[in-house]
């Protein structure tokens, strides 16, 4: 968001096509032909974990500016944020298990799919098989093999040589394209001649069927073939729910390839992600539209922890309140330019990490919480009913 907002401009032909249009006089076009974005901006760091309502990004910005980049900002934190929270989710109901980004083809195109991968990663996913986000954001690439390279082949073991050969690093098959288990087993056969070779299978996985139940019997015909060091990844329509269960049911799978049901978060596909405005011209506003209303003001969350470490509680206030706790809002860009480079993207994974670790176990469970640990300031509350009053 940051750097979209350091390269907002118009273009020679976007601004042709505007004047095409009709729509817009003259002054306008030239205002828009010399456009930067030249406001201040406070946000939470990237990977912090937050609640609902609470103010995560605060922009200060002649009206005009700050209403123009409007959509494009909520665009970027509504998608990203709502990602993240789903592989955070799964994160937390497969705390040890490998976790891949699978999400490409159910992604809602293809800048989707990349941020997608970039957001689950910051919470917590392991790889990416979107090999540009691997190259954009430097996310470790991870993939398996194609039911259509097998089915492109005459017999099923020939397929498994050929892949093997041709990608000898983390060799990972698939083995449920007929018959599990018989695949399991073609596996065991090969791995001897492949060990000969110099190659290692790395792993086998399985996309169909009872998964936790496969997984069993595929762990078994591993083992008594002298292959216990290969690995079971499971995928096809998992989510924390799924992991959740299998984890539960001691299933012996160690990676778990997530796609759709991460890429668009099929069970929460929006969030209600608002940009309003609080002040304009020094004077505090607020939105008192029926189960829309709006906090007044400049806002800053405070957040406290217990003598164990775990959140207890965020602090909703007024900007120039003191209040003991940590602030999360911090000022990241003025006069349209950041203040700092972005911390590298493996920084921001491990303090989400950190992030998380330190939710209280009422708020690490997958069941819904009927309310989040924030209180609001008596101050807040004072200016929201002057406000009020004063509105017309």
């Amino acid at each position: 968001m940051l750097e979209y907002l350091e390269n907002v401009s118009f273009t020679a032909a976007e601004l042709a096509w505007l004047e095409s249009t009709k729509r817009l006089s003259e002054s306008t076009l030239q205002r828009l032909a010399s456009f930067r974005f030249s406001g201040r901006v406070f946000a939470v760091p990237e990977g912090t974990v937050f609640f609902a309502s609470e103010p995560i990004l605060r922009v200060e910005a002649t009206l005009p500016e700050a209403q123009l980049v409007e959509s494009r900002i909520v665009s970027l934190l509504n998608h990203q944020i709502l990602v993240a929270s789903k592989a955070a989710r799964c994160r937390l109901a497969a705390p040890k298990a490998e976790l891949i980004d699978f999400g490409m083809r159910r992604a809602h195109g293809a800048e989707a799919a990349l941020l997608a991968s970039r957001a689950a990663y910051i919470a917590g996913i392991d790889a990416t098989a979107t090999v540009e986000a691997s190259w954009r954001f430097g996310i470790p690439p991870a993939g398996t093999m194609a039911h259509s390279f097998i089915q492109a082949h005459e017999f099923e073991a020939d397929a498994f040589l050929n892949f093997a050969r041709c990608h000898p690093q983390g060799v990972v098959l698939l083995i449920d394209t007929y018959d599990i288990q018989r695949g399991a087993k073609r596996v065991v056969e090969l791995s001897r001649q492949l060990r000969r070779e110099g190659i290692k299978i790395h792993g086998v996985r399985i996309d169909s069927g009872d998964l936790a139940e496969a997984a069993v019997a595929v762990r078994a015909v591993l083992d008594r073939g002298g292959c216990t060091e290969i690995r079971i990844f499971a995928s096809g329509g998992l989510d924390e729910y799924s992991l959740d269960a299998m984890i539960a049911a001691h299933a012996p799978i160690d990676a778990f390839c997530l796609g759709t049901k991460l890429a668009v978060s099929e069970d929460a596909p929006s969030l209600d992600c608002a940009y309003k405005l609080q002040q304009y011209a020094g004077r505090p506003v607020r939105k008192l539209s029926q189960w829309k209303e709006t906090w007044p003001g400049p806002r800053q969350v405070y957040r406290h922890y217990d003598a164990s470490g775990y959140l207890s509680m965020d602090s909703l206030a007024c900007e120039d309140e003191i209040i003991d706790g940590q602030p999360l809002l911090h000022e990241v860009m003025t006069n349209g330019r950041r203040l700092c480079s972005a911390p590298p993207l493996q920084e921001v994974r491990v303090y989400c990490a950190e992030q998380l670790a330190r939710l209280p176990p009422a708020y690490r469970t997958l069941e819904h919480v009927l309310q989040a640990p924030v209180k609001v300031s008596q101050r807040q509350h004072q200016l929201a009913a002057e406000v009020a009053q004063l509105a017309h």
